[in-house]
């Protein structure tokens, strides 16, 4: 990890900035827009615009890069990013809003995209697992520490809008100061829709449903806040609560998953955070309870990303991995898209508590669907080490993940072909992480 850090200090310093100006205009919008007289549901329009852009970019920016190189796309997106970060102040309008928050959205995936592609660029063989681990702690660290910035004095309301322009602005500085030569995009072998959902239906629905959850977190969860009367600082806490429940609940979730029926595991976790969401729409008004119900959830929800991958791959041959997960992205992006806009009907139709009601019904639907199919077929005699992912990865970052997946089998040779049943292949650990994680485009 030193070798880490000496290396990429520079990148995970500027990622770092991208994450603090991207996690603050995600919570001061929610606040702010209710403020400026916008119902939830127009809310629910903004808040979804972000995820709109970003699975947009996810299949766009590589193919940008391909054409006029990575420097000048991360300079053009960074550079749209600070402007419109500043026309949310100027203009409140929530369609303004929205097609700002689309545009957020594609330039901060771009942005992570060719951020991320040099960090790989600037680690070594031996030091790749302990890079990503160190970007995706930045991740969460990033997000965490931005929720602090909601309390930062602003008189005259535009001050909390130019800080993560700011922010976002001088990211640009120790990323494009430390750049090294990357490596060229490549493409995976194309794998469908239907073929992934064919090889784990759970996995495909699970994605989806939680891509609802994961924008509630990361969108409505500000607008609830202010919709219950909670103090900036309050909001600041309960935000921060989701994420510091992922961080904390993510690997021990992953060392029971290596040793029981992944299926068991996604059910048991699902019932948790659902009770957690109804325990909320109970006693939402009792603050300490929010933030415990706030840690649950976020703590359920990221370890169910990485265990969905994970069983997935469980039936997959290992050069269908990166094309299955990049799939498994898309999904989940889409569910991600819808999940603000049912939220927010849902908040306009019955309330506040609208918010967790929505959680749970997810998170009670993955449940039962994971026991319907635990009826349908047996487990896999072997499973897949579970590998800790994080959804805030960019689908470049995600398939090329499962890439490494493939070249972990070939070194230990377990990648055998899998049978009609499908024979499960090797995944890395949580310790090994990901070693060749940013070499090729998403690819749906």
């Amino acid at each position: 990890m030193v070798d880490v850090l000496k290396n990429s200090w520079a990148l995970l310093l500027g990622v770092f900035l991208l994450l603090l100006g991207n996690g603050l205009q995600g919570s001061l919008l929610g606040v702010r827009g209710p403020d400026a007289g916008f119902s939830p549901l127009a809310m629910s329009v903004i808040m979804s615009g972000y995820f709109a852009g970003f699975l947009i970019a996810s299949r766009t920016v590589p193919v940008l890069i391909r054409r006029v190189g990575h420097v000048r796309v991360f300079a053009f997106l960074g550079s749209l990013t600070s402007a419109v970060l500043l026309v949310f102040p100027a203009v409140t309008d929530p369609i303004v809003w929205a097609v700002s928050r689309v545009v957020l959205g594609f330039c901060f995936c771009g942005v992570y995209v060719t951020a991320e592609s040099w960090l790989n660029n600037a680690a070594t063989n031996e030091t790749r697992g302990q890079t990503l681990s160190a970007y995706m702690i930045v991740q969460t660290v990033g997000i965490i520490t931005a929720q602090g910035l909601l309390v930062v004095p602003d008189p005259t309301g535009f001050l909390l809008f130019v800080i993560p322009s700011m922010l976002v602005s001088l990211s640009f500085a120790p990323i494009l100061l430390s750049i090294q030569p990357t490596p060229a995009f490549e493409t995976s072998k194309p794998m469908t829709l239907v073929q992934v959902y064919r090889a784990s239906p759970l996995g495909c629905v699970g994605i989806f449903l939680l891509g609802g959850v994961f924008a509630a977190q990361f969108g409505m969860a500000a607008v609830y806040g202010k919709a219950v009367g909670l103090s900036l600082p309050q909001i600041s806490a309960f935000i921060a609560s989701f994420y510091v429940g992922a961080l904390v609940l993510q690997y021990p979730f992953g060392w029971l998953s290596d040793r029981m029926d992944r299926r068991a595991l996604i059910l048991g976790i699902a019932v948790m955070g659902a009770t957690a969401a109804t325990v909320g729409v109970l006693f939402g008004q009792v603050y300490d309870v929010l933030l415990a119900v706030a840690f649950v959830i976020g703590g359920a929800s990221n370890p169910l990303y990485s265990l969905l991958i994970a069983y997935t791959n469980d039936f997959l041959e290992a050069e269908d991995m990166a094309s299955a997960s990049a799939g498994l992205y898309f999904i989940n992006g889409v569910g991600a898209v819808a999940g603000p806009l049912v939220i927010g009907w849902s908040m306009q139709s019955v309330g506040p508590e609208g918010f967790f009601m929505l959680i749970a019904t997810l998170l009670c639907a993955l449940s039962g669907y994971a026991a319907w199919r635990m009826t349908r077929r047996a487990a896999p005699d072997e499973t897949a080490a579970y590998a800790a992912l994080s959804p805030a990865l960019t689908a470049y970052t995600l398939e090329t993940a499962q890439e490494y997946a493939q070249d972990a089998a070939s070194d230990t040779g377990t990648d055998d072909a899998p049978t009609e049943e499908a024979q499960p292949v090797a995944e890395p650990s949580s310790a090994d992480t990901v070693r060749d994680w940013p070499r090729a485009a998403g690819q749906f």
